[in-house]
């Protein structure tokens, strides 16, 4: 009969814990996303979309500043999760490049900037722990994870983005040879 009651209260207590983790989300990052994505768009209309997008066409009109600066200029400013709707200002067939290259930069920009992703700051402090416990500095890691993810990103970023072109030129030829 115990392991009936202890199941049952087992069971319970995994929407508890949902709960719990939805009530964090309601309470601590949607209203923060709200809010900056508000502040982003009132920007936007302040300076005008036009302006904005003549500056990020002239980020992302160079293939290596498209999937380096972009991509950093994003995570910096507006940080995870927000970073991603940079790629607005993208051509469509870039769009996936520069998501992929975003979202690639999470974990090494968190040495030098923590809050541009806070919440995965643990494997950075995992890594950090370890060097630490060598008695050695931190700056030195900091800066060689964030030039390694630049170099990771660009790589990322050139490679997803001659893949899309690639399915996207099959799928006109495979539509063209349909009609």
């Amino acid at each position: 009969m115990d392991l009936f009651v202890h199941l049952a209260e087992g069971f319970i207590g995994l929407f508890n814990a949902g709960g719990e983790t939805f009530m964090g989300l309601v309470t601590g990052i949607i209203p923060t996303l709200v809010c900056l994505i508000t502040a982003v768009n009132a920007f936007i209309k302040f300076c005008g979309e036009e302006r904005i997008t003549n500056f990020a066409r002239k980020c992302t009109g160079n293939i290596i500043l498209r999937y380096t600066v972009f991509p950093v200029m994003a995570m910096f400013f507006l940080t995870n999760p927000m970073a991603y709707t940079f790629g607005r200002f993208l051509k469509e067939e870039q769009k996936p490049a520069f998501y992929d290259s975003a979202v690639s930069f999470c974990h090494p920009i968190t040495g030098l900037f923590p809050h541009a992703n806070p919440a995965e700051l643990f494997v950075y402090m995992g890594i950090a722990t370890g060097i630490t416990t060598l008695g050695l500095s931190l700056g030195p890691l900091a800066i060689r994870f964030f030039l390694v993810g630049i170099i990771v990103i660009l790589i990322r970023g050139i490679t997803t983005e001659y893949i899309t072109k690639m399915m996207i030129k099959r799928k006109a030829q495979q539509e063209s040879a349909i009609q």
